[in-house]
């Protein structure tokens, strides 16, 4: 149940709220709930304009003699009918064009991702090949000192005091 107090402040806020003042905030807010304009009760938009549509108007009924008030209330609800249409039409346009250059940019987006992913992969096989050869030049080292082979063993030559390798003479301490 709501308090007495709670009722109070409702009442002191509500006065608070009291909608654009200006009229221009009026005509503003009037316009809060318009999405498309479609199906409006008005025939023109904030984006068309009044004149344009009373020539399509007159163009209309100037087409049509209407003789009795019934007449001219069908030639009316048929011209703010045609209109409607055209402003489907050009609505349907808009939607299109909105839809194709989001599709675009989407296409755009994923093909850049692709070409992101390709360099990256190649990047990372560089990776993988470079250290499998470093891999396979350290344990061609390390067998090549485990067989021991003439080539690349050195030799002590004790009478000189150097070491004899197969690259030639290197000086070295005195091997007693």
């Amino acid at each position: 149940m709501t308090s007495f107090r709670q009722i109070e402040a409702n009442r002191r806020n509500a006065r608070l709220s009291t909608g654009p003042v200006t009229e221009e905030g009026k005509k503003r807010s009037r316009r809060n709930a318009v999405r498309h304009g479609l199906t409006a009760e008005t025939v023109i938009d904030a984006l068309e304009d009044a004149e344009d549509y009373a020539a399509f108007e007159m163009a209309v009924t100037a087409d049509y003699d209407a003789q009795s008030a019934v007449e001219r209330e069908l030639v009316l609800r048929l011209a703010s009918l045609l209109w409607r249409l055209r402003r489907a039409t050009i609505i349907e346009a808009g939607l299109f064009k909105v839809q194709a250059r989001q599709l675009l940019q989407f296409r755009q987006r994923r093909d850049a991702h692709r070409k992101r992913q390709k360099i990256i992969e190649g990047m990372y096989q560089n990776a993988v090949s470079i250290e499998g050869d470093v891999l396979q030049d350290q344990k061609d080292t390390t067998s090549s000192l485990v067989t021991g082979s003439a080539s690349d063993v050195d030799t002590p030559d004790r009478s000189a005091g150097l070491t004899r390798h197969s690259s030639g003479y290197r000086t070295c301490r005195r091997i007693p």
